[in-house]
């Protein structure tokens, strides 16, 4: 995992403007007539009709998608009570999740107030504002009262995520725990070490399930908790046994077939693991220090199956798997409740997901992520983007059928695909870039290893399990450039190429390089010269399968590197020019540019090759391409030099491929809007199509159209430049580069590579 330090956490904090929520207008506000609008006297009329009927409010006011993330900082993550202020910075942060996660906004409110009563009384006071109330981090065993209370006197939903969050979401893993072990959730024995909030939640939840209340002992920090025990509340008498040869953690969870750790760490031995039930499941929730970690249990009992709250193990259980997703349903439909009902649809549509088929960022058929429904992986991944559309249509649907909607939904269909572009790519698309590169880290070459940036992001690509770093440079240098940065490079493999002991090595290269290129007047000398040059040692390390991805450009021109690639590498024998293409993620949706760094000024054929790699560069990228091909001109609209190339790149698109949803030369504003091109020009292949690629008719066009883009929107996410038509997976950084972005190229090129050698294998098995 990543080392969050103190000054880095408070630095992330602090810098900018701080916090890390805001509030955006969504109207617009320019003009005289717009604030009139939006204040006085406009305003008057939404607040009559609101005053005639409540329920307006959910059409003319944020009411239907805000949520109120309220603590009293009782019980702040593992922190414990320090206040209702100090634990701002948390409910941020969930206020954060829920905007980044279900596109739901979130006022956090910290309340002052430990009593019960006035703690309600003030929640009750501002509910109108609110579509939902989520209740975070208030301590047991006030938190049930205060939610019980607040479910009856409100008429939105109420939940409380400490409690009900870990219980849905470890409840679907339960369920799907047992079935790929085979046992039956009626009589399997479970110990519930831990027994707050969430452990009471979740053993309710799992008895809604199927557990049999005999079959479950729950454990306190006294131990086994017994109905002969005194001073219990009302939540532990419940779950107290009748038996009397159990006291201590060890005798409960010996036979036992499920451990569920709601406690605190390394409290679950591995004799203890040893003991229990042939296949066990054990759910280790504890955190950031789990009951026993992943590589004792599973050293203890191979057959064991795990699950934790951490991100680097399998299966994590993760409440950003739930709340988002349930409150995103149940405001649709503007509910009067978060119902057990709603719970258990939300469980169910979990627990199915993850016996689905995984999707990933590339074609199906080249089949990257090999995640499927068994011991590794039994509970979807956070980063799913299907959990927004199932899981909340899920609740919506089972706020209807109980009789706790206002609103209907009719099109279940169209309401999963608003669900699905609710939030854009922008966050998703990366999300889903990390974990398929995680899921098949590769061998990552850093030709400028020494300069700060590519170092940085070597070690946070490595921390992040997206890749193997090769860092190109001189070990000593670059083990003193760590320590000045403080970065650890344990594990990274550096290779000093102009090194004595590298010479075998470079003069092998020399050889093969000069082989291949003997026909452009290659000689030895002059190719083992070159291997001094980190380049084209590095691609050449690519080129004889020593590595499988290469990074450059910090330090490099672009037109150096373009001649080295072109001498080492080689375009792909289907097109006669390679290209690079951006990705620009905005709220608006994505949209892929190419070229953005290698012709300079395309003729005709140029751009026919340029569209069939953004075209094929979309597809890797699991989406359908919806070509338009840019100009100053709409449609013959002008017979310059310029409007002229670009249609007769269009033609031979459409003579090449007509399936292809290709056309133009348009300008970009008919491109972007499509009413207004399906008015103006109702005959192009691009009718009742949303454009999604964009090809410009040179480098300046394309370059600049990005670049302006990144200066001006803070909300827009750039990648790349991203490599179309190599022969290996070669790419390059735009000057500049920050860290992340450098992180981001390297999770492409690292699918990249993978990609390249499922082909390769496909390509041997047929010869």
């Amino acid at each position: 995992m990543v080392k969050i330090t103190k000054e880095a956490a408070l630095t992330y904090h602090e810098s900018g403007r701080p916090g890390k929520i805001e509030v955006k207008p969504t109207k617009a506000y320019r003009t005289q007539t717009d604030l009139s609008l939006a204040y006085s006297p406009g305003v008057a009329y939404p607040c009559l009709e609101i005053q005639q009927d409540p329920d307006a409010a959910y059409r003319y006011t944020d009411k239907g998608n805000l949520v109120a993330v309220i603590s009293n900082g009782t019980a702040v993550l593992g922190l414990g009570d320090i206040g209702a202020m100090s634990g701002k910075p948390v409910m941020e942060g969930k206020g954060l999740l829920f905007k980044i996660y279900g596109g739901i906004d979130v006022f956090d409110i910290e309340v002052n107030e430990k009593d019960p009563e006035k703690f309600c009384e003030a929640v009750e006071r501002i509910a109108p504002t609110f579509g939902g109330i989520n209740l975070e981090d208030i301590k047991a065993p006030e938190c049930f009262y205060i939610e019980e209370r607040l479910k009856h006197s409100l008429d939105i939903p109420v939940m409380h995520d400490d409690q009900h969050g870990t219980a849905i979401i470890s409840a679907a893993g339960l369920k799907n725990a047992l079935e790929v072990i085979g046992k039956d959730i009626k009589k399997v024995r479970i110990v519930v070490n831990g027994a707050g909030a969430a452990a009471i939640s979740c053993t309710k939840l799992y008895m809604a399930l199927g557990a049999q209340k005999e079959n479950i002992l729950m454990l306190d920090s006294k131990g086994v908790i017994t109905s002969d025990r005194e001073g219990l509340n009302e939540q532990k008498r419940f779950f107290a046994t009748d038996r009397r040869d159990v006291h201590t953690l060890a005798e409960a969870v010996n036979g036992a077939d499920v451990f569920v750790g709601l406690s605190k760490g390394n409290v679950l031995t591995q004799d203890m693991v040893r003991s229990m039930a042939k296949d066990p499941v054990i759910f280790a929730l504890a955190n950031p220090v789990p009951e026993i970690s992943y590589e004792d249990a599973m050293a203890a009992r191979p057959d064991v199956l795990m699950s934790t709250g951490r991100t680097d193990y399998p299966n994590q259980i993760n409440n950003v798997i739930g709340f988002p997703y349930i409150f995103r349903g149940a405001l649709d439909v503007h509910a009067t409740a978060i119902n057990e009902e709603m719970k258990m649809a939300a469980v169910l549509a979990i627990a199915d997901l993850a016996k689905q088929p995984v999707p990933d960022v590339v074609n199906d058929v080249y089949k990257v992520n090999n995640l499927h429904f068994g011991r590794e992986y039994f509970i979807p991944k956070p980063v799913d983007p299907r959990l927004i559309s199932e899981v909340s249509a899920a609740v919506a649907k089972a706020a209807i059928d109980s009789g706790v909607a206002r609103k209907k939904i009719d099109n279940w269909e169209q309401y999963k695909d608003s669900l699905s572009v609710l939030l854009g790519q922008e966050t998703k698309l990366t999300q889903k870039l990390y974990a398929t590169a995680a899921a098949h880290p590769q061998r990552v070459v850093f030709a400028e290893a020494i300069h700060p940036t590519m170092l940085k992001a070597a070690v946070q690509a490595k921390s992040e399990g997206i890749c193997q770093p090769i860092l190109l440079g001189n070990d000593e240098v670059l083990a003193k450039m760590a320590r000045q940065l403080d970065l650890n490079l344990d594990g990274i493999e550096i290779v000093n190429l102009r090194h004595p002991s590298e010479q075998d090595r470079r003069e092998r290269y020399a050889h093969i390089l000069a082989e291949k290129r003997a026909r452009d007047g290659y000689t030895f000398q002059e190719a083992n010269d070159k291997m001094f040059e980190r380049n084209y040692f590095g691609m050449m390390m690519v080129e004889t399968g020593e590595a499988d991805a290469f990074i450059t450009g910090l330090y490099t021109k672009y037109s150096n590197t373009i001649k080295v690639v072109n001498e080492v590498i080689g375009i792909r024998s289907e097109y006669k020019h390679f290209g690079t293409m951006h990705i620009i993620n905005s709220p608006r949706g994505t949209l892929y540019i190419g070229d953005t760094l290698v012709n300079e000024n395309p003729d005709a054929d140029t751009l026919v090759d340029i569209a069939k790699l953004s075209a094929t560069a979309v597809r890797f990228f699991n989406e359908k391409p919806v070509i338009s091909m840019i100009s100053h001109s709409n449609f013959g609209s002008s017979q310059s030099n310029g409007a002229l190339k670009v249609r007769a790149a269009v033609e031979k698109m459409h003579e090449l491929y007509p399936d292809l949803a290709v056309d133009g030369e348009m300008q970009i504003g008919f491109a972007l809007d499509r009413e207004l091109r399906d008015e103006q020009y109702p005959f192009t292949r691009l009718f009742g199509k949303d454009v999604n690629t964009l090809v410009f008719p040179n480098l300046t066009s394309a370059r600049s159209s990005y670049k302006m883009l990144q200066m001006l929107d803070a909300d827009v996410e750039i990648i790349g430049p991203i490599q179309m038509g190599l022969n290996k997976p070669i790419h390059f950084i735009d000057f500049g580069a920050s860290v992340r972005d450098v992180v981001n190229i390297v999770a492409v090129a690292t699918i990249d590579a993978y990609v390249d050698k499922i082909k390769t294998r496909i390509q041997n098995r047929n010869a």
